[in-house]
């Protein structure tokens, strides 16, 4: 008798029960995953993977109260060393290092400050909830091969804002840096010796530029 292929395992985190049931029920029914246990919170998410690591984890980045990319850090911090053969089906995985499963983002947040955030930490799987299941289904398979995939949407979010950067004066790119080191429009007025209408002027032509909105994506850029 053929033995059964070995389905691929998930563990799926979302804080809506809607969702976290309804993708749980998609993957379960679609015959090639199986889905051990769902969790809504970082809290129930960290005691699942203390008795286990999956091959594959969807991840909301908010969490309640909380922000899911706080459990990538947490993961790598514990990840345990044993051969992952059995865990990667992608043979240039198979190595005696640490174990951590392959991670898709799945979120509501199409904002570069959010994407670049996952980016930042590894995340090389983001989809959008305005993709359906089936769509996100081929990308946790293609993760699992260590494909690469960040939604069109998304990318073409992060494109637009590395073109806006391009675009900004030597002057402005300065006070962008400043920005993002959590300076306030006095101490860059202190630091760079000009008024903090100046400053302030400036900071109106790089938001403009960029398109972020807010002083706090701005410090995340």
């Amino acid at each position: 008798m053929d033995k059964l292929p070995k389905k691929h395992s998930v563990v799926i985190i979302d804080d809506h029960p809607v969702m976290r049931e309804s993708l749980a029920a998609h993957f379960a029914a679609a015959g090639i995953w199986e889905v051990p246990k769902t969790a809504a919170t970082l809290e129930e998410a960290r005691a699942i993977f203390v008795e286990e690591i999956p091959e594959l984890v969807i991840l909301d980045i908010q969490l309640e109260e909380t922000w899911g990319l706080d459990l990538i850090p947490w993961l790598r911090s514990n990840a345990e060393l044993r051969p992952n053969a059995e865990l990667h089906p992608n043979a240039e995985l198979r190595q005696n290092a640490a174990v951590f499963p392959a991670i898709v983002i799945y979120s509501n947040f199409n904002d570069y400050a959010h994407v670049s955030a996952a980016l930042g930490m590894g995340v090389r799987s983001y989809v959008l909830k305005t993709r359906n299941k089936a769509e996100l289904e081929a990308v946790c398979l293609a993760a699992l091969r260590g494909e690469t995939h960040i939604d069109r949407a998304a990318e073409m979010i992060m494109k637009n804002i590395a073109d806006a950067k391009s675009l900004l004066t030597k002057r402005e790119g300065e006070i962008l840096t400043l920005v993002k080191q959590g300076l306030s429009n006095k101490q860059i007025s202190a630091r760079l010796g000009i008024s903090r209408r100046t400053v302030e002027n400036i900071l109106s032509c790089v938001y403009d530029k960029t398109g972020i909105p807010s002083r706090l994506e701005l410090q995340k850029l």
